[in-house]
């Protein structure tokens, strides 16, 4: 089953639709999805090593936007929709301790979220119901999903082949790792953060 699911994403990767939905997806889970875009990015970069760039871009533009509607929704919706997914995620009692923290520290934050698997939109929702300086707020965002995604289809550019083989003959494995990881953002989230 795993084998049939890659292989439909590859080919999904090359098809007209794959840019449109990789700006979807790297868009709603920087404010409420929890499916990074890297299930699609690293596909595509695989399926036209060429247009590197133009995914990389096209998933940090989009990632950035969603950013901004994460922040909306906390600075404007934080009691009806930012504590529902702040809920979800187990820091609804999490708010008040770290406001007065955040709007100091909270550009570092942003930053580490953006680059690594910790669950990005927690943080996009804090930073807009703590009134996190939006300057620093989108310039963390750029630099950090910007190193993230532009590193993951940087490395696929240049390493294509081999990694496509490696993830072919390790996709049990790897999709192991995914879920650890995905799962381990969100236990951070709930214990750490």
């Amino acid at each position: 089953m795993l084998r049939k699911l890659y292989d439909f994403t590859m080919a999904l990767a090359a098809t007209r639709h794959a840019e449109r939905g990789l700006a979807g997806v790297s868009f709603i889970e920087s404010s409420v999805f929890p499916i990074p875009p890297d299930v699609l990015l690293i596909p595509m970069v695989l399926a036209e090593r060429a247009k590197w760039l133009r995914y990389a871009f096209v998933c940090t533009v989009s990632s950035v936007l969603g950013a901004l509607l994460g922040y909306f929704i906390g600075a404007f919706l934080y009691e009806t929709v930012g504590e529902a997914v702040l809920r979800f995620y187990g820091k609804e009692d999490a708010f008040q301790e770290v406001a007065a923290w955040y709007n100091s520290w909270g550009g570092w934050g942003v930053l580490f979220a953006a680059i690594t698997p910790f669950p990005y939109k927690v943080l996009t929702i804090f930073s807009g119901a703590t009134g996190l300086n939006i300057p620093v707020f989108i310039l963390v965002s750029i630099l950090g999903r910007g190193l993230r995604f532009f590193l993951v289809a940087w490395l696929l550019y240049q390493f294509g082949p081999p990694i496509r083989t490696f993830i072919e003959k390790n996709l049990g494995l790897l999709f192991t790792l995914f879920m650890v990881l995905l799962i381990g953002g969100f236990i951070a989230v709930r214990y750490v953060f």
